[in-house]
């Protein structure tokens, strides 16, 4: 072994001695080579992009997004995932597959019968998950657009007071309002362009961004545009309740703040401990996949976090 280390050693000293005295030719690096404008990549890219787009297709061709579906081009956009539904639902089969494999791997040292379970709880923990996290985006959201509603009517209203249109000031919100009330406003502009009523679109989007304080402004603003009137100082006092009843909002999310935190910790505290006892020392828990009984007990211990998870959560969930 010392003599075929020392044979390597020479051979990688000639190897740098012919690199120093005689390099290689110069070339051009290849993104130097190509037209401007053009978008480089390379062969590995390629590969890689073709392969992404087949598998694309081949989602696309067999798989149907409805409106039912949890992971359609209107629940993704509603979130705010900028992505189609083809790509996100093979990153969903991906994390899927990875969790079932990290299952099974902690699963090893228990049985074949742990092995198993493991990877199909994380078989199944990957689009729970991804459902999960849409809807968590979707409400976040969704709540964004409800605290940035008072200061988008002020908005408007100004707009409407300095002349401009209703449709100019719903263009110029669209143009300088924060995300998320931007886009829903540009989707408002777009719609109303190509022929749809004003208030049937401030109506759908009232309903998509489950808003009835937006529903108030957009009953309010189609009631004006049937009888007349000051529509700024309309909005402006819609605004001023608004403004009223996120303070109130917000200081009913503060007196239950310790509510949902002791919630939070109470349903992961066992899951975390669980999962930290799983990777560190399993044999201590592998009695609990040894026989039947063990089994039934974690079965038991499964069903009462779900209904403690579900009772705790409609406990700390304060209706406003």
């Amino acid at each position: 072994m010392m003599y075929i280390g020392m044979v390597l050693l020479f051979l990688g000293g000639l190897v740098l001695i012919g690199m120093v005295f005689a390099p290689p030719a110069r070339r051009v690096a290849a993104r130097r080579r190509i037209a401007p404008g053009t978008v480089y990549q390379s062969a590995v890219s390629r590969v890689v992009s073709r392969a992404g787009d087949r598998a694309v297709e081949a989602v696309g061709s067999r798989v149907a997004f409805g409106a039912a579906h949890p992971f359609s081009e209107a629940s993704l956009e509603l979130a705010g995932i900028k992505t189609n539904p083809q790509t996100f639902l093979i990153s969903v089969v991906s994390a899927a597959g990875a969790l079932s494999s990290i299952g099974v791997l902690l699963g090893l040292g228990l049985g074949p019968l742990p092995t198993v379970l493991f990877g199909a709880i994380g078989l199944v923990l990957g689009p729970v998950a991804a459902v999960v996290i849409v809807r968590m985006r979707t409400a976040k959201r969704r709540a964004i657009f409800a605290d940035q509603l008072d200061d988008t009517l002020q908005l408007l209203a100004g707009n409407l007071r300095a002349g401009h249109g209703l449709s100019q000031a719903i263009d110029a919100v669209s143009r300088y309002a924060e995300s998320p009330t931007a886009e829903e406003f540009a989707r408002i502009a777009n719609e109303s362009r190509i022929g749809r009523d004003l208030g049937e679109v401030l109506m759908n989007t009232a309903d998509r961004m489950n808003s009835d304080d937006f529903k108030w402004a957009a009953q309010a603003i189609g009631i004006n545009r049937e009888t007349g009137g000051n529509l700024a100082e309309v909005l402006l006092r819609t605004a001023a309740t608004i403004r009223e009843r996120n303070q109130i909002r917000r200081q009913v999310k503060a007196l239950s703040a310790e509510g949902r935190m002791s919630a939070s910790i109470l349903i992961g505290l066992p899951i975390v401990v669980f999962a930290i006892v799983l990777i560190m020392q399993p044999n201590y828990l592998a009695p609990f996949f040894a026989d039947w009984m063990g089994i039934a007990a974690l079965c038991v211990a499964l069903v009462l976090m779900t209904i403690g998870t579900i009772w705790m959560s409609a406990v700390v969930k304060v209706k406003f």
